[in-house]
């Protein structure tokens, strides 16, 4: 018989039933699904409803883990709760693929990470965006040095418009106790993730947060950021739920030219400009006041591939399987939370953040006191947990 993943599900809510439905229906040849997991008798009682009898429904994770029915674990529950199920599952002998993002904040995940680094398992995070070819094709070019090194980077991606009702239909969302952020940690972390996967990490961060600007929330839901890369380069990202109709443009403006990513709903298009000698070398020969390099405007041809979930499902069973590549490694989840976590807290403390020296536990300590304060309360949540490396938890 043909090797398998056993793949169970913690957390049958939006994304957990998604992803049950497409295993279900054949689109990972390499798992099949043998568990699902929730803790809410009514989601619970949905799974049963939809799985049938070919898929075993837990109540908690502890009985998923000891039913010997699989090999790994997807985890597929609220944001805080991630590192807590990750890190439980790892030490229980699963390979392990979380939903994005990694946590909430980077304490948390940077003893997921030290778990992961004492486990022989597998550990990968669903940053699916990174199977698309446009954001593929970008990492490629820049990477290759063609263009030269980077001076500038922009990101405006302003297409998340949430109205009121999308708030209002659970009282965890955009709640500091709930989901621990807004925008930056519930609709950005895939692009956080793409922006220092494509043109590495910044050195600082400073940033304006908005909270409850254009809706009536708790947590931001406006944001502008400035960074500054290790080799001087800048870098701006703007992005927002109450601006409709939306944006979503990537520049990177390098040496020799620059590279456009723009997204129209479904459809997207990645531009080259490719001048004819670098800037700094047209600057330091030019004779000419008002002159500028020539460019050649290319439209870049990619793959087409865009497997998104099914891409990061199907690679996680082929690294376990046979030690294939991962879309995305689980420890590399810190870095876009890194990001975010330093934008909260440069506009909480109207600092810049030096990432090289981010202080974890004031990053901590400042959420919590929005966690003590948060218009959500629930009974069964703490969101302040970290685990140690005893398996013990504390607030």
């Amino acid at each position: 018989m043909e090797q398998k993943v056993r793949l169970g599900i913690l957390g049958y809510g939006n994304m957990g039933r998604k992803h049950a439905k497409k295993l279900l229906a054949g689109e990972c040849p390499e798992i099949v699904l043998t568990a699902v997991c929730d803790d809410k008798p009514e989601k619970l009682a949905l799974a049963k409803e939809e799985m049938g009898e070919t898929v075993a429904c837990f109540a908690s994770y502890e009985e998923m883990a000891a039913s010997g029915l699989i090999d790994a674990l997807l985890v597929a529950v609220p944001h805080y709760d991630h590192p807590t199920y990750a890190i439980k599952a790892m030490r229980d002998g699963l390979h392990v693929l979380i939903e994005k993002p990694a946590g909430v904040y980077t304490e948390q995940v940077l003893e997921m990470n030290r778990v992961a680094d004492e486990c022989n398992v597998v550990f990968a995070i669903m940053m699916n965006q990174r199977t698309n070819c446009i954001y593929r094709k970008m990492r490629e070019i820049v990477q290759s040095g063609e263009l030269g090194a980077i001076r500038r980077t922009n990101w405006l991606i302003t297409n998340w418009y949430r109205s009121q009702c999308y708030y209002d239909s659970g009282d965890w969302r955009a709640t500091w106790s709930g989901e621990g952020g807004g925008v930056l940690l519930n609709q950005c972390p895939h692009n956080l993730d793409l922006w220092q996967w494509i043109c590495g990490m910044p050195k600082t961060v400073s940033a304006r947060l908005h909270f409850g600007k254009w809706h009536d929330i708790e947590v931001e839901d406006d944001v502008t950021a400035y960074v500054e890369y290790p080799n001087g380069a800048t870098g701006v990202f703007i992005t927002s739920t109450g601006d409709t109709p939306g944006t979503n443009r990537f520049e990177i403006l390098m040496e020799r030219g620059k590279l456009v990513a723009v997204q129209e709903g479904k459809e997207g298009s990645l531009t080259m400009w490719k001048t004819e000698m670098s800037e700094p070398e047209f600057s330091a020969t030019n004779t000419a006041p008002f002159a500028q390099p020539k460019a050649e405007k290319i439209e870049v041809e990619t793959d087409g591939e865009n497997p998104q979930h099914i891409g990061v499902l199907n690679a996680f069973a082929a690294h376990i399987l046979r030690g294939e590549p991962l879309v995305a490694d689980g420890r590399e989840g810190i870095n876009g939370l890194t990001i975010s976590n330093a934008m909260h807290l440069s506009a909480w403390t109207g600092k810049d953040v030096d990432l090289d020296h981010f202080d974890h536990a004031l990053f901590r300590e400042e959420l919590m006191k929005r966690v003590a304060t948060s218009r959500r309360k629930a009974p069964t949540a703490n969101p302040g947990q970290v685990v140690d490396l005893e398996g013990t938890f504390g607030s």
